[in-house]
């Protein structure tokens, strides 16, 4: 019959005994069942019972149930223990000779398991004594060195009182108790790790606690640490939002700290202004596109298509004469001539019939060249002045035999048609600068024309023109008097120098008059007995009823109200004239363009 020196469980057989310690024994912590000790050898931790716990008897309760250390091997282990020291038995070593004996005992124990342990291992078998016998031999030991102790068991129970002082460490978690802190922070960092292996979520693959190194070495898998804190996550995308957070909470505390910075204020009001100024910028530029017509909105045909449709919603217009008038339009621009619904013609000749007879007071009135007015339509109104004074002036050059040649059409050309042969004239590097200002591109836009896109197409059609610029007025009330006295001069050219006829039909084309945000044609000119000068305008706004007034003898006086410009009327700052180019010594440059 077996029995265990631990645990007092007899076995009927050894093979029964060394299963019994390895389930019950090996397997556990090695720890005093009688105190908090753990942590130590085994055979410290038999001493430390025997020494620190003397009221533990043998015979009266049995062995304690002492767990060994997990490391040592079964066939040790199982020696052991058949075979425990004898002084396990006595209360405490009372004297130094029994201490002497104790510790003696305890080497020729540590002896026997090596050489029991190796006959094991080589397939002896050991022969295991009685605890009977065992106690008996011990307390025979006991009797002969009673009255000495060893220097060698108070260091033991100093090292093991001091462990038991300092270096135990109990988990939180568990049962289990630690002799270090670095041992115990990797035990609880692995509950944790199993926590939150069980939960899965992805805010705690982020957790300090769950990712700390210690518990990443020892788990073994592969995490990514954050370079800037001591987390480790454990993917890719966890590790990049939580390197977010750190730039964000940066960002936000760099602006913090330069709001409370010295001189923030004035920054800060700079900052505002220049955004406002840079708003305000936008706003206007997106104004000034859509007054000069470049904001996108379609041309010509697509204004007249959006006017018709607003007649036909309004019951102005009906959907078979829409459709009817679409038709028209849509050939009148393919054939590149203007329908002629806008245009008046006749007007010079009235005008020179009305002069022969009236206006007794005017000593000396200066005509232009037949020349025909073309009004605004709905598919030119608030853009198209300039085209209809192009046309205006094509329809003079018509009838002017040493300019007729040069010119491509037949007849007057339509808006669109205007705006293509412009954007020719560009092509062949006309006025560069203008070009470049609308993007190469007229057609299909509502884009304002001026002095310079006149000269352009004048010089591409072989007629030598010249722009005279007025920069500021010259007279009183800002009146600009050296333009009519240019105005003048223009007209005069045509003649000999003998005294004119009070009437002067000349064969010069009208002068492209030109100011900010408009344009009209100077057809004449007008001199009174006082010496005074009005200029004759024919103005594309004016509706063709009006000027169709200047048809009939009885209305053309009221009527001519309307073309009579004297200097009082002219209020703008800057002027522009855009004419055919004369040689002639008594031509006034107003600016020094030869």
């Amino acid at each position: 019959m077996l029995t265990c020196a631990f645990c007092g469980e007899e076995m009927m057989l050894e093979e029964d005994m060394k299963t019994h310690l390895l389930l019950s024994h090996m397997e556990k912590a090695s720890r005093c069942p009688l105190c908090s000790l753990s942590g130590v050898s085994y055979d410290e931790l038999s001493f430390h019972i025997s020494s620190a716990h003397p009221e533990t008897q043998l015979g009266a309760q049995g062995p304690p149930h002492i767990i060994p250390p997990a490391g040592r091997s079964a066939a040790a282990n199982t020696q052991s223990h058949k075979t425990p020291p004898s002084c396990w038995a006595q209360d405490s070593c009372d004297t130094d000779a029994e201490a002497t004996h104790c510790s003696d005992t305890i080497d020729c124990h540590k002896q026997d398991i090596t050489s029991k342990s190796r006959a094991s291992s080589t397939g002896e078998t050991a022969t295991i004594q009685s605890p009977r016998r065992r106690q008996k031999a011990v307390a025979l030991s006991n009797k002969d060195n009673k009255g000495f102790k060893s220097e060698h068991s108070k260091a033991i129970q100093k090292r093991l009182s001091s462990k038991r002082k300092e270096e135990l460490f109990s988990c939180p978690m568990c049962p289990q108790v630690c002799n270090s802190c670095e041992m115990l922070q990797e035990h609880v960092e692995l509950h944790l790790q199993e926590q939150h292996s069980a939960g899965g979520s992805a805010q705690e693959a982020c957790s300090p606690a769950m990712t700390s190194p210690s518990a990443l070495r020892l788990s073994g898998e592969k995490r990514f640490e954050c370079p800037l804190c001591s987390v480790v996550c454990m993917d890719s995308s966890s590790l990049q939002e939580h390197v977010e957070l750190h730039l964000e909470h940066g960002a936000a505390m760099n602006s913090a700290a330069a709001a409370h910075s010295p001189g923030s204020d004035q920054r800060l009001a700079r900052e505002l202004q220049r955004e406002d100024e840079a708003r305000q910028e936008r706003e206007d530029f997106k104004k000034l596109q859509k007054q000069f017509g470049l904001d996108g909105g379609g041309g010509y045909s697509r204004q007249m298509e959006r006017s018709m449709e607003k007649a036909v919603a309004r019951g102005l217009l009906g959907p078979a004469e829409f459709h009817c008038k679409r038709a028209e339009m849509m050939e009148s621009l393919a054939s590149g001539l203007d329908d002629g619904r806008t245009r008046t013609q006749g007007v010079l000749r009235a005008l020179s019939e009305y002069y022969q007879t009236e206006a007794r007071d005017c000593v000396h009135v200066w005509l232009s060249a037949d020349t025909d007015h073309f009004c605004s339509s709905a598919g030119d109104t608030g853009w198209g002045c300039g085209y209809r004074n192009i046309q205006m002036l094509l329809s003079s050059l018509h009838t002017i035999d040493a300019y007729a040649p040069l010119l491509q059409e037949k007849a007057v050309p339509s808006i669109p048609r205007v705006q293509s042969m412009i954007e020719e004239a560009w092509k062949e590097g006309l006025d560069p600068h203008g070009a470049s200002h609308f993007n190469q591109r007229l057609q299909g836009t509502r884009a304002w024309i001026g002095a310079t896109e006149i000269y352009a197409l004048l010089t591409s059609l072989g007629i030598s023109a010249r722009i005279i610029d007025f920069h500021r007025p010259t007279g009183p009330d800002n009146s600009h008097p050296q333009l009519f006295d240019w105005v003048k001069q223009y007209f005069q050219s045509s003649r000999s120098g003998r005294l004119p006829p009070r009437l002067i039909q000349t064969s010069m084309p009208p002068l492209y008059l030109q100011h900010q945000g408009h344009s009209r044609s100077i057809v004449g000119l007008e001199q009174r007995r006082n010496g005074s000068l009005s200029l004759l305008l024919l103005d594309p706004p004016c509706p063709a009823s009006d000027t169709r007034r200047l048809l009939s003898r009885d209305t053309l006086p009221t009527a001519l109200k309307q073309l009579r410009k004297p200097p009082r009327s002219l209020k703008h700052t800057q002027y522009q004239l855009v004419a055919r180019r004369i040689v002639s010594s008594r031509t006034l440059c107003c600016r020094g363009i030869p």
